[in-house]
This record gives structure tokens, sequence and C-alpha cells, in this order.
């Protein structure tokens, strides 16, 4: 199936499925000589992991990675790196009963129409489940960022209508890290967490919005047409299940202002260019300015819940549903490493690609 491969010179494909043998990740464009480990990209993972505490998933998975490729004597090679992460707690006995009806919100009816077959089994490709691959490689991108000091942090801006004022200039992962639902401001994470807990309580879901700040991008990456910076995080953003909307900087706030609210005025401190203000969000004609890049994602409340609902069957017939498995109320937990991980693999990408054409 196309459209498991995403980036050019640093380019991922993600295989496996949600109830299948395992899952991974082939990484190919890896800079040689990177330091690399398996409690490195572990970190990473571990964040993302389903069972971690109450607001998340019961599934009880470890997700140990090992490196089968790419890799000798603690170092890149420079080629292909192959991951892998089995499934050790699958119950697809669980999904059975939906194997000929359709739930409401997933991907089974778009899936099972275009394909004509699709694995029942906990979503198949398109389960969340996916995305261990894509942070396992995020881990390895953030090798490449950080030698040119370039870092990134995601973090829960809002649960429902609870949402957080947090400052991307100064945001800690130590803030972010320091309560379940990974929002940097801890009266609110309690909210949130509440709300979370009382929404889970019903059977039902909630969805939010994940904010992510990148820190210290040079000047000059993205294309100025169809491969801009912003379209290309948008892309990766939007590929992450769940998601329902992208912004950059002042977003769709910015189309309450006039021109002379939202343009960023030039200064010149020291010999180096900045802007007094950033509603562009640190991206001008598509190519990075230097600024902080700023961009938020919406995510949908998770479409398993435990009350009935309408639907069909395969064969066309009225019926009615209740899901049953393990799933998270709120995918917002999860989601935080997993946008750091597309976020940081879009930029490593086009890093390299700048580094490529602009001698």
């Amino acid at each position: 199936m196309p459209g498991n491969s995403f980036g050019e010179l640093f380019r991922i494909t993600t295989w496996g499925e949600s109830h299948g043998g395992a899952v991974g990740v082939v990484i190919d464009g890896c800079p040689p000589r990177l330091k690399l480990s398996e409690a490195l990209i572990q970190r990473d993972l571990d964040r993302r992991k389903p069972g971690q505490n109450e607001l998340t998933t019961e599934r009880a998975e470890s997700d140990a990675v090992q490196i089968l490729s790419g890799v000798f004597q603690g170092k890149t090679l420079g080629t292909p790196i192959s991951l892998l992460v089995w499934n050790e707690d699958a119950r697809s006995e669980d999904y059975l009963g939906f194997s000929r009806m359709f739930r409401p919100g997933h991907a089974d009816y778009t899936y099972e129409q275009k394909y004509g077959v699709r694995n029942w089994q906990g979503g198949g490709r398109a389960s969340a489940r996916e995305t261990v691959g894509r942070v396992a490689a995020g881990a390895i991108a953030k090798l490449i960022l950080q030698k040119e000091k370039i870092s990134i942090l995601a973090y829960t801006k809002s649960v429902g209508r609870i949402e957080a004022a947090v400052n991307p200039a100064t945001v800690t992962r130590e803030a972010i890290d320091k309560n379940l639902v990974r929002c940097p401001v801890q009266a609110k994470a309690r909210e949130m967490e509440k709300l979370i807990t009382t929404i889970k309580a019903k059977g039902d879901s909630i969805g939010g919005i994940v904010e992510c700040v990148i820190r210290g991008c040079p000047v000059g990456l993205g294309e100025p047409v169809f491969d801009k910076l912003s379209a290309d995080l948008a892309k990766a953003c939007l590929s992450i299940p769940a998601t329902k909307g992208f912004e950059i900087g002042d977003g769709f706030a910015s189309t309450r202002l006039y021109g002379s609210n939202h343009n960023d005025p030039f200064q010149a401190t020291r010999g180096k260019i900045t802007t007094k203000t950033n509603h562009a969000g640190g991206i001008l004609g598509g190519i990075s300015s230097g600024q902080d890049i700023i961009l938020r994602i919406a995510f949908k409340p998770t479409s398993t819940i435990g009350l009935r609902q309408q639907t069909v069957t395969t064969a066309g017939k009225n019926t009615m549903i209740e899901a049953r498995g393990r799933h998270d109320p709120c995918v917002l937990p999860r989601a935080v490493p997993v946008v750091e991980a597309m976020v940081a693999i879009t930029l490593s990408d086009h890093l390299l690609r700048y580094k490529a054409q602009c001698l």
C-alpha cells in the first residue's frame, strides 16, 4: 500500500498492524557516526506507550525496541536503520463482534470501500499503534537536530473547554512531564485530569489541542512553493491518527486581525535581524525565519466509546454497536510525543535538504 513513507532525504517507512506480531519502522538517510542506542529510543517510546496511568488505555505493552540494522558499536552507519517493537498484549477477540460492522468515527468503512478488505482486529494500519514507529524514528531525528541546537517541546494546551495559558518561550520539559496529562500549567492539568476521569467513567471520550514550540531553528528551512516548511509540518501532523486541525502562529485567529496588527516588524540588534512579534509563528513564505516556530494540532475525541451508537453492518443493515476493547478516553497525553516525533522528522528532512542545496 502506498502512503507508508514520509520524507525525502531523511525518510521513514512504518510497518505493522495493531494486532499483528509486531510494529516498526525503517529509517533511510540517517547520517553516519551518530551515537545511538536502544535506551535512547526507549525514552521517547516510554512517553507514548499504553498503560502508563489511569488516563490511558489499559493495554499493557512494554514497547521494548530492538535495533535490527544500521547501527554498529553504538554508532549509525549511514545505512537503513530498522527498528522493531513486538506486540505483547493484543486481545483480538475483543473485536470479533465488529468484524461485520463499521465502527462510527473509525476508518473501517472507508478502508473496506477503498481496498475491499480490512484487518478488523484493532483497526489494523489505521490504529494509533502504528505511531510506535514514528516515535522511534523521531528519537533518531532529534539526534540530528541536537547537533544544530534545535529543540522541540510539545504539550497539552487544552482538553475540551479547559485551556492553559502557556508561554512557548519559557515552557520546560520538566513542567510538561510533571503530570499525567502533560500540561505545563499544573492547576489546569489537574482540571484536565478530573475532566478526563469523569468522561471515562461515563463511557465517553474527549479531545483537545496539542501545542508545539521549535526553538533554535535556523533561517532558511523549507521551499517557497510546494514544499513549504509549514505545508510539510501540516502534512506530518495531520497524518497522526485523530487529528482534525492544524495552525501555525496566530493561525485562524489571524483572520480577525488587520495587516497592521499581524505583520511582524523587523529589527536589527547587534547585527542580528529578528522580529518584534511572532504572529507568523516562525515561518515566512514557507521558509523558517529564525524565530520560534509555534504550531497547534487539534485532536478529536477518541472514536471508540462505551456508549451504544447506531451503525450499519457490512451487508448494509442498520444495527446498534457498543464498543469493547481498551482505549484512551483522551488521546492528548500520549499524542504529545507523537507530535514531537513528526515535527522532528520533518525538520531533520528539511535540514538535510537545506545543507544539500545551499552550500
